[in-house]
């Protein structure tokens, strides 16, 4: 997975709340064991409750990144971006391509063992939580 390479910059001067959230494609009809060559890293300020801090993701939005990683696929670097309540991952910052979309991203609790759904391209998949650590730690 050569996505682990990638650090936010000034990674060290983050608020502790900000976290490395690494999700992997759940079961689903292609994988009936999931796959965990298949998800996400996220680099974004958590809660208490595990939900993504928006005042935190305001301050220090540059940082708050996506990592999407695929088998046999270039590793695609974004952003945590939220539009009209909800969160989305912005792969062109100049445009509308590549947009994942999150479902209901706001009220899901990131924390270890729970999934979370993804919208790609049209279709949703679901990811489980298999990791969440300080940015600075990892």
């Amino acid at each position: 997975m050569t996505s682990a390479a990638y650090r936010p910059p000034h990674s060290d001067k983050l608020p502790y709340a900000f976290k490395c959230i690494t999700m992997q494609l759940a079961r689903e009809p292609q994988f009936p064991e999931g796959n965990p060559d298949y998800g996400y890293r996220l680099i974004a300020p958590l809660d208490a409750h595990g939900q993504i801090n928006p005042d935190l993701w305001r301050e220090h939005r540059e940082e708050c990144k996506v990592v999407r990683f695929k088998p046999r696929e270039i590793d695609e670097v974004g952003h945590l971006v939220r539009k009209r309540k909800n969160w989305v991952f912005h792969y062109d910052v100049q445009g509308d391509d590549a947009e994942h979309t999150g479902y209901r991203f706001g009220d899901e609790h990131f924390t270890v063992g729970e999934y979370i759904s993804v919208r790609e391209h049209g279709v949703m998949h679901t990811f489980k939580v298999t990791s969440i650590v300080p940015v600075g730690s990892w």
